[in-house]
């Protein structure tokens, strides 16, 4: 495994990311010239993807310019996110990625591209309202309670879906099981779909997909959800408590949906983009459609999106070791 250290941005970068959004504009004031590219690897439809879309709506406008999609899927997120680390670091070439992305070295021996050094952030564009645990409505468990003593009772045997080694929806239950101190198994998928739909048809036991990709089904009966993973109520589930809440205490997992542009961007480039972000996210239109889709904007600077991925990387550190997982 590569070393993993701190994210590495040049002390010039760092100097400069803070300047204004007036300082920017006439820093980058030929940029964009050209159409901007986001790359989003994951399929369409997926919370990196929603969330692109939502607010690249207002984001090409207000840069001058037009962007456009390239969605690729692939290797768990590493496809694409190996694509923007080996483009051109001129600014028109942007990944719309999750935390994920710095969980695969900690799964995967050969990840073609440094998580260190080949990217830079730009901004936590947008956070989710959190996952939710779900269960299968044959589990003899109406509570995190119940099912903690049932995992208990049966170590090994109960069974949640992910939507590939190393993602969100793994790492989040392993945070449950490391806090609870129970043993699940986990069954990879493709995507967040197959593994709901198993999960719906008894296939598997359990899942942590978000909440609201969940919410039509718990609303129908078809699962039936225990907690969530915020460290609030999400309004859309009102009776369904926190993780915390449920027992398993300071429980706390959201998902973060970040833009990172390849190594060596011009650092005006990057506050330029930051700064139109965080004006975007402000927005009521961009906020309500946010909202609708469980997500809230952020529009982060740059050094909080590294302290924040530094946090992931720590807690994935963590989780990893406790599974006794080695990179294959």
């Amino acid at each position: 495994m590569k070393a993993f250290n701190k994210p590495v941005v040049s002390i010039l970068a760092l100097a400069l990311l803070p300047l204004t959004a007036q300082a920017a504009a006439i820093a980058a004031k030929d940029y964009p010239a050209k159409v901007i590219r986001i790359v989003v690897p994951y399929g369409a439809g997926a919370g990196p993807d929603v969330v692109g879309r939502i607010i690249a709506e207002k984001l090409g406008p207000a840069l001058g310019t037009n962007m456009v999609f390239d969605n690729r899927g692939g290797g768990g997120g590493m496809l694409g996110t190996d694509i923007v680390a080996k483009s051109p670091p001129d600014g028109y070439t942007i990944l719309l990625q999750t935390a994920a992305y710095a969980t695969y070295p900690y799964f995967f021996k050969n990840v073609p591209y440094d998580p260190a050094k080949d990217l830079i952030p730009v901004t936590l564009a947008a956070k989710n309202v959190g996952y939710v645990l779900v269960v299968n409505p044959s589990l003899p468990a109406r509570s995190v309670k119940e099912l903690v003593a049932l995992a208990k009772a049966n170590p090994s045997k109960l069974n949640y879906g992910t939507a590939g080694v190393g993602s969100v929806m793994q790492m989040a239950a392993e945070l449950f099981a490391h806090m609870a101190d129970i043993k699940l198994m986990p069954v990879h998928y493709t995507g967040v779909p197959a593994a709901l739909s198993d999960t719906i048809s008894g296939q598997i036991e359990m899942g942590f997909p978000a909440a609201p990709s969940a919410l039509p089904f718990t609303q129908a009966g078809r699962l039936r959800v225990l907690a969530i993973t915020s460290d609030k109520r999400w309004n859309k589930m009102p009776e369904t408590p926190t993780l915390s809440e449920a027992g398993i205490k300071g429980y706390k997992y959201l998902g973060l949906y970040g833009f990172w542009f390849p190594a060596g961007t011009p650092a005006e480039y990057v506050v330029r983009v930051q700064s139109e972000v965080a004006r975007v996210v402000k927005d009521p239109g961009v906020r309500q459609k946010l909202e609708e889709q469980g997500l809230e904007g952020v529009g982060s600077t740059p050094q909080e999106l590294s302290k924040t991925i530094d946090e992931e990387i720590a807690l994935n550190k963590k989780l990893t070791a406790a599974m006794g997982i080695k990179p294959q």
